[in-house]
């Protein structure tokens, strides 16, 4: 049962990307890639993996983001723990192949009721985020 305090939110954004799927997990799964278009970081596609997302500080935040790798499903799911700043969601990304490319959903889940703040900054965010992901996928029709 939800309740009032216990109910939570969803950013959901989808994309049809013109890449294949396999293309696309690389650039959510290699280090380098997601630091191009996400933030820096240290992760790895293994599940339980502890790594962080880091960003420049700022005031009263660190500019960390602790995360923990909850699914790998090699090319269709991924899934992380995404905790900063006492927020404490799920970020998921499926991807689904189509006849031109990929269907990309990505949802950060776990956005309480106080936290509009935070639901905001996350749904301006990821679009912009995504903005850099099918950016970097552009580019890498350039590298190997």
């Amino acid at each position: 049962m939800t309740t009032a305090h216990s109910a939570t939110r969803s950013v959901v954004i989808d994309r049809h990307l013109p890449h294949a799927p396999a293309k696309v997990w690389r650039a959510l799964t290699e280090g380098g890639l997601l630091t191009e278009w996400l933030l820096a970081n240290d992760f790895q596609a293994k599940v339980g993996h502890r790594f962080t997302f880091r960003n420049d500080p700022m005031p009263k935040w660190d500019g960390i983001i602790e995360c923990e790798v909850l699914t790998v499903d090699a090319p269709s799911r991924l899934a992380y723990t995404w905790r900063a700043l006492g927020l404490d969601t799920v970020v998921t990304f499926t991807l689904t192949p189509t006849p031109t490319g990929t269907q990309l959903r990505m949802e950060q889940e776990g956005f309480r009721a106080h936290e509009d703040q935070a639901f905001k900054g996350a749904q301006y965010g990821w679009q912009r985020f995504l903005g850099g992901l099918e950016r970097v996928l552009g580019d890498l029709a350039d590298r190997r």
